[in-house]
């Protein structure tokens, strides 16, 4: 079996259930790696520990009375910055939006809370979430953990090298251009792009600023997005172009 960083969320959510290791030793193993190793690599870029660290240790104290919260009791993970999380930054990369604080959790995130996860922090994306690479002038530059000197793919670039660099348990990152399954090749881990429909379609709201940058972007572009439905949904920007298209349509 793998090292204890770089086994599956289901393998380490089997080892919390067993009590071969308990939640908040398990969530300072991956921050004591995040210490030591992501100062080169720069996937974790929002940090939340001691958040998690109280989380952790009530769900020791949940599992302590038999009381296990989900598939994903005491896992700690992480997720691509362009999702909210309450009192966390969200930007897109976008320096304008620095100082934008979620308000609440995006639904993945309460579903992944739901069933017993203990996140810890947001991973690096490109700015609009719209390279294959991850760098934005808010974070900086994602290195490839295998290759400092190489990128980590894109748009989920900090997500894949999170995993790859056994700093993370688990990663939601999103994808609809190959952003999830082209940072996953890059950094050689296993990343999963669900059909279409299975997974909600409005779970990375659109800021009015990046509303206003897609809509100016599909104004020029109306030929090439034709066919959109009206949901604001996965982050990348020729989805969202294609909702703000339809508006367009009626000027």
């Amino acid at each position: 079996m793998l090292d204890i960083p770089f086994r599956s969320a289901r393998q380490l959510a089997a080892g919390v259930r067993k009590k071969e290791i308990g939640c908040l030793e398990l969530l300072d193993l991956y921050l004591t790696r995040i210490e030591r190793y992501d100062g080169a690599i720069n996937a974790v870029v929002v940090r939340d520990f001691e958040r998690a660290r109280r989380r952790a240790r009530a769900a020791d104290r949940a599992l302590a009375k038999g009381d296990v919260w989900g598939p994903l009791h005491g896992v700690p993970i992480t997720v691509k910055e362009s999702y909210d999380v309450a009192g966390l930054p969200t930007t897109w990369g976008l320096p304008s939006l620095r100082d934008h604080v979620a308000a609440e959790n995006a639904l993945a995130v309460d579903r992944l809370v739901g069933a017993g996860a203990v996140l810890f922090g947001k991973t690096n994306v490109p700015l609009y979430l719209a390279d294959w690479q991850s760098f934005n002038a808010i974070y900086g530059t994602t290195n490839n953990p295998w290759d400092l000197a190489r990128a980590p793919g894109g748009s989920s670039g900090g997500s894949a090298a999170a995993l790859a660099a056994g700093l993370t348990g688990l990663e939601a990152g999103s994808d609809i251009g190959s952003s999830i399954r082209n940072p996953a090749h890059f950094c050689g881990v296993f990343g999963h792009k669900p059909s279409w429909g299975i997974v909600a379609e409005n779970d990375q709201i659109i800021n009015p600023e990046l509303e206003r940058w897609y809509y100016k972007r599909a104004k020029s572009h109306t030929t090439e997005i034709r066919g959109a439905s009206h949901s604001v949904y996965e982050s990348h920007p020729r989805e969202v172009a294609a909702v703000i298209a339809e508006a367009a349509r009626s000027f």
